[in-house]
């Protein structure tokens, strides 16, 4: 199923460099065609160290340089320590716009195969984690990225914004592994609609369709993103579906009143309806992505007592934390481990559970690359 093209000719740009970061253009030829791309090396990299890859693909009308402004995950890259991809799409013969095939359009463009060679190429130059390899992408990019899961073994989660699954997509996947997705909509988007089309399927039938292939509980636990700026016409709420295969989680983002827009962005897209000022698509994207390895979950420590501890237990509703990490996700499981409440912050100090009935919890407190869990009493003196 799976073509592999021989490079007939590679042009690449290379840098020798130390503690600089650098945007690196580079092209080669597949199936007949130049293919061109670049991608952001952070200054964080050294060399023989292995790290992330992202692919970041634009949308329909769009090209990489754009991607690269619009959904922005350079600053992320230089501290998390990733490369980020931004490759071109071909030119549509019909329209002169840049696209992705996803098996949709009538086209013999192999965007699969020169995706995997981009991945091959770069991972020649680079030391690049074979094992944490991941693509996202705005509208059509994020068509392409589903795509990549239902068709490629190279990647460890995928995610998209504004995308979802043609219909003929949607009825012949067949990943050849689970994978975790992470999927950010509008419902008002106008040009990929929330509820779907005779084309593509709604987006919620998208989610679930992945839930299902990772064996996650159906039933999501759904807290409300904090409305922090009121003037954005847009709120959202996170649907988190857990308790997949090898620790697999999706995730959605459901922005009401957003339109086909990325939560976050730098720059306005005109035309396109609200964009969600209240979350960064980006980085809640690489959040997302950073937990997973293509054998599951990335390897997580647990703090000792000596690094985190909680007061008081009993309480009577606040919960304090003493911590040498920095907590970011406090989730609360009743006994039978539903998730009843989610709290995320940069640096959670405390957290007010007064609205719980009396009783026994468990406490679960995450950060970047740390888990613990506690046994939490909330009694009335």
């Amino acid at each position: 199923m799976k073509q592999r093209i021989t490079y007939l000719f590679i042009s690449f740009i290379f840098f020798t460099f130390y503690g600089n970061a650098q945007n690196i253009n580079g092209s080669f030829v597949h199936g007949g065609i130049t293919r061109t791309y670049s991608f952001y090396v952070p200054a964080s990299y050294v060399p023989g160290q292995a790290v992330p890859l992202v692919l970041n693909l634009h949308g329909y009308t769009s090209n990489g340089s754009e991607q690269s402004i619009y959904g922005n995950f350079k600053p992320i890259a230089d501290t998390a320590n990733f490369i980020v991809v931004h490759p071109d799409g071909t030119i549509d013969q019909t329209t002169s716009q840049r696209y992705w095939n996803f098996g949709i359009f009538g086209s013999t463009v192999d965007d699969l195969g020169f995706l995997e060679a981009l991945i091959d190429t770069i991972s020649a130059h680079y030391t690049i984690n074979p094992n944490r390899v991941y693509s996202t992408g705005m509208s059509n990019g994020g068509y392409m990225s589903y795509y990549l899961a239902c068709q490629s073994n190279k990647f460890a989660a995928v995610g998209s914004v504004t995308g979802s699954m043609s219909v003929p997509m949607y009825n012949l996947c067949t990943p050849s592994n689970p994978i975790p997705i992470i999927q950010i909509h509008g419902t008002n988007d106008p040009t990929v609609p929330y509820s779907g089309n005779s084309t593509s399927k709604a987006v919620e039938d998208v989610v679930l369709f992945w839930a299902d292939k990772n064996a996650c509980n159906l039933t999501p636990a759904i807290t409300p993103v904090p409305n922090t700026n009121t003037t954005d016409g847009a709120t959202a709420e996170r649907y988190l579906y857990a308790g997949g295969t090898n620790g697999h989680t999706v995730e959605f983002f459901k922005v009401t009143g957003g339109g086909h827009t990325w939560p976050g962005a730098p720059v306005p897209l005109p035309g396109a309806g609200n964009t969600c000022m209240d979350f960064s698509a980006s980085k809640e994207i690489w959040r997302f992505f950073s937990q997973y390895q293509s054998s599951g979950q990335v390897g997580i420590t647990t703090p000792t007592a000596q690094d985190f501890a909680i007061y008081p237990n009993p309480s009577q509703g606040i919960i304090n934390f003493d911590s040498k990490v920095h907590i970011e996700r406090v989730r609360i499981f009743d006994l039978q481990g539903r998730i009843i409440q989610i709290m995320e912050a940069e640096n959670i100090q405390s957290v007010d559970l007064s609205p719980l009935n009396n009783g026994n919890y468990l406490l679960e407190i995450s950060g970047e690359n740390f888990r613990a869990m506690r046994k939490i009493t909330l009694a009335s003196f």
